[in-house]
């Protein structure tokens, strides 16, 4: 049986390595964006998914820093929102062609591994 000590350290940690998941996300949405063609299309969809990406991880940052459960779920909400948003970005650069579906894929795969994680945290938390 865990001790709060021990279950506390654990959410500490857990928290330490999802701030550096949405981190290395952004990164990689960072990447990709540099990558893209230059053409107005690449640039205007690139915008959108760099904008989104990089939100991931400032809106987890807040949501630590929530001063009640209320403003915590909240800003889970604004994670998953932007998830979402990468996600749809994503589908569009590889639909149109713009970017090979073989190469946002693990983005792709990222985004709805963290779709997953922060919908059980939200789920979680309402309860």
């Amino acid at each position: 049986m865990k001790d709060e000590g021990t279950a506390e350290n654990s959410k500490t940690k857990d928290s330490r390595l999802l701030r550096q998941r949405t981190k290395d996300f952004a990164i990689q949405v960072i990447r990709m964006y540099s990558a893209l063609p230059k053409s107005v299309e690449a640039q205007v969809l690139g915008k959108q998914v760099l904008r989104s990406g990089t939100s991931v991880g400032a809106n987890y940052r807040e949501a630590c820093r929530a001063r009640s459960k209320a403003e915590f779920v909240a800003k889970v909400g604004d994670v998953l929102k932007e998830l979402d948003e990468s996600s749809y970005w994503f589908e569009l650069l590889a639909e149109t062609g713009i970017v090979p579906s073989a190469i946002l894929q693990p983005l792709q795969n990222e985004t709805d591994e963290l779709l997953a994680i922060f919908t059980t945290i939200a789920k979680k938390c309402k309860n």
